[in-house]
């Protein structure tokens, strides 16, 4: 029997913790933590796995941190810092033990440096990030050598990040300019590959990433992610975007990208779409969740063979997936409905 504990962010004021019974296929919860207010997206330290960040996605925001318990229970919040905007909507933890947090509301960030020795707690030396365009909805951002990208939905654009003069102080070297009304939610990069997916567009992207600090390069592959047959009135939007590597049960890469039905649902529940990387993004199908407005999702699991998602609207709860074909399609193996929305997840091992 291999039990995986895995955490879980939403539009609540926990975390909860769930576990999952690769044997049985049982999906259990165990905790709900409490938390701020909102902790819709929640992060691990790369190298202190007992350490949580998680957003308060509210006007005016924050970011937190925690001690990670036995089955996944949290601690009281360590360090609480305020985001210097509204409605962060994405963290994450750098290489540098600094720690990011993107205000998808105020069309600004932060980038914070932790004490050292102490991840847990934040310092107060960082200045605010600002992107100046007429509209910045920045939503997440990725490390990338020495660069930060910062997908931006409002501005149509990948901003790129260089530290300036020090920890906590970045500055906006230049921009991966996107199609013009895509809306760049969130990314991947392979290499020298760029993968976007788009949420007003409903395409998922690929290219190779310019040399910095400006410019941008032709689309090697552009691909509408919106499955067939949709019901009249759908209102479809680009949500996560996942890539996975080959290994000895999974002989190549594929990228998953997740759909969200803001209008009539579908009764087959929003899609997973699967593409194909080598030689180039090819797509390969789509797998129905049942779920509604997929906004999270994670593999974890050997391999990455499990994949947790859940919706962030209807009762849908959350669910695990097993990738077959060679990681081709997707097979349903659990449900737990206690909890009809999650927006966020870790597996803790």
């Amino acid at each position: 029997m291999v039990n995986f504990t895995i955490l879980a962010g939403g539009y609540t004021s926990f975390v909860a913790s769930y576990l999952f019974n690769s044997d049985t296929n049982a999906l259990t919860l165990l905790n709900q933590s409490p938390t701020g207010q909102n902790p819709s997206w929640i992060s691990r330290h790369p190298t202190n796995k007992s350490i949580l960040y998680a957003v308060n996605e509210d006007s005016p925001g924050n970011l937190q941190s925690f001690l990670i318990g036995k089955d996944g229970a949290l601690s009281q919040p360590i360090d609480t810092i305020g985001s210097q905007g509204n409605s962060p909507a994405f963290t994450t933890p750098l290489s540098t033990g600094q720690v990011a947090i993107m205000n998808y509301d105020s069309g600004n960030g932060l980038i914070v440096p932790t004490v050292s020795g102490n991840p847990l707690e934040f310092t107060s030396s960082y200045s605010a990030i600002k992107f100046d365009a007429p509209v910045s909805h920045p939503h997440m951002a990725l490390e990338h050598g020495s660069e930060v990208f910062v997908p931006d939905l409002g501005a149509d654009k990948i901003w790129r990040l260089v530290e300036n003069g020090g920890p906590g102080q970045f500055r906006v070297q230049g921009q991966i300019d996107q199609p013009k009304g895509s809306g760049p939610r969130h990314i991947a990069t392979r290499g020298d590959t760029l993968f976007t997916v788009h949420e007003l567009a409903s395409t998922v992207t690929q290219q190779l990433i310019p040399p910095a600090p400006n410019g941008t390069t032709p689309l090697l592959a552009n691909f509408s992610i919106l499955p067939p047959g949709l019901p009249q009135g759908a209102a479809m939007a680009g949500g996560e975007i996942l890539l996975t590597e080959a290994s000895a049960r999974f002989p190549e890469p594929f990228v998953y990208v997740s759909n969200r039905n803001t209008g009539v649902q579908d009764p087959r529940g929003d899609a997973i779409a699967i593409f194909r990387v080598e030689p180039r993004l090819a797509l390969v199908g789509f797998v129905y969740t049942g779920l509604d407005q997929i906004r999270g999702m994670e593999f974890g699991g050997p391999e990455d063979e499990f994949l947790i998602a859940s919706g962030v609207a209807g009762d849908g709860g959350v669910i695990v997936l097993r990738r077959t074909e060679g990681g081709q399609n997707l097979e349903l193996l659990a449900r737990n409905s206690e909890l009809p929305t999650r927006t966020s997840f870790i597996w803790l091992n």
